[in-house]
Formats: C-alpha cells, sequence, structure tokens
C-alpha cells in the first residue's frame, strides 16, 4: 500500500503508512460468459458508462461506490461530475488538493480512501506525480466538483503491483477541495 500511496503522490506516502491498505448498449454479443482481464467477473459483451456506476453521499462525504454485473469495465477514460463546482478549472501545472475513494473494478472492495484517512491529498496536476487517469481525468476540475472517474489499466497501474491487480479497472470518486493555490 505504501507503494500505491507513492504512485499517487509524494503527498500520500505519510498517510499511507497507515496500511489502509458506464452500461452502454453493444451490438457485439458473447455466446458465452468470459473472464474479465481482472480476473472475477463474467463478460457480458456490454461496456459500462458512468450512469451505470451508483455513487451516493454528497461532496465532503466518504461516498459509497456500487459498481454493477451487468455490464464490464469501460476501456477508455470515463469522467463525470456528480457535483459542479465553481470557479476557474483546473489546468496542467497546477496544484490540486483532493479527497478521493478507489474501488477496484473486479472485486468492488475499496482498496485506498483519503475520506477514511481523514486528511485529502495534494498534487500538482500534469506532472506524473499520480496515475495517468488523473492527470487527464482531473482537468477541468473546479473546487467544489465531485467527479466519478473510471480508469482502465491502460491509464492506470497496467499489468498491476502496489496492491492493484494486474488489468484491474479503478473506479475513484474524487472531491476537489482546493484548486490552485
Amino acid at each position: 500500500m505504501h507503494s500505491l500511496g507513492r504512485i499517487i503522490g509524494i503527498g500520500l506516502v505519510a498517510a499511507a503508512a497507515i496500511t489502509t491498505a458506464a452500461c452502454g448498449s453493444d451490438t457485439d454479443s458473447t455466446s458465452s460468459p468470459s473472464t474479465s482481464a481482472a480476473g472475477n467477473s463474467a463478460s457480458t459483451g456490454l461496456e459500462c458508462t458512468a450512469d451505470d456506476v451508483k455513487v451516493s453521499g454528497g461532496f465532503g462525504e466518504t461516498p459509497k461506490i456500487t459498481i454493477p454485473d451487468t455490464c464490464d469495465a469501460p476501456k477508455t477514460l470515463i469522467t463525470k461530475d456528480l457535483v459542479v463546482g465553481t470557479g476557474p478549472g483546473a489546468v496542467a501545472g497546477q496544484p490540486l488538493t483532493m479527497n478521493y475513494e478507489l474501488v477496484t473494478w473486479s472485486d468492488k472492495q475499496v482498496l485506498d480512501s483519503s475520506f477514511q484517512r481523514g486528511k485529502p491529498f495534494g498534487l500538482t496536476l500534469g506532472t506524473g506525480q499520480v496515475i495517468q487517469g488523473w492527470d487527464e481525468g482531473l482537468i477541468g476540475v473546479q473546487q467544489g466538483t465531485r467527479r466519478l472517474l473510471i480508469v482502465p489499466p491502460n491509464l492506470g497501474y497496467g499489468e498491476g503491483g502496489n496492491g492493484v491487480a494486474p488489468n484491474e479497472t479503478l473506479v475513484f470518486v474524487t472531491d476537489a477541495v482546493q484548486v490552485g493555490r
């Protein structure tokens, strides 16, 4: 877990010592179930959309994330603002202070949460301090925004490691506590 925190960002390393630890229609269907890349669920042949992933709780509250069994993990980065903030949108090179909850697609379990630690996470957007899915998915986020990020493996941890299964899709709910200084 310490390594996961290091990849997500330098500001999380100290907190990581605690060791906490959407369905669109697709015309192509499969005739028999197959195993997903992360290994735990059967393929439906339909890719999920942001609307298929359910999130409860408001900005500043620990979210509850529900991943459906009725569709497959998306293969591209998906973002959706669940609560819209105010002010200018974040740009590359800008500091952000974020809270987040991470649920892994394959087992639908919380893997990491700054909400649960009670300490937001600081980063500089677009500088490689975090996974590519964050560097791309948080562009334009405004202070006070709650944003859903569904990050495919190629924009997350790829072949795995750092507490994440190989080819795992990551589902984050992020709260933009501060955008800029």
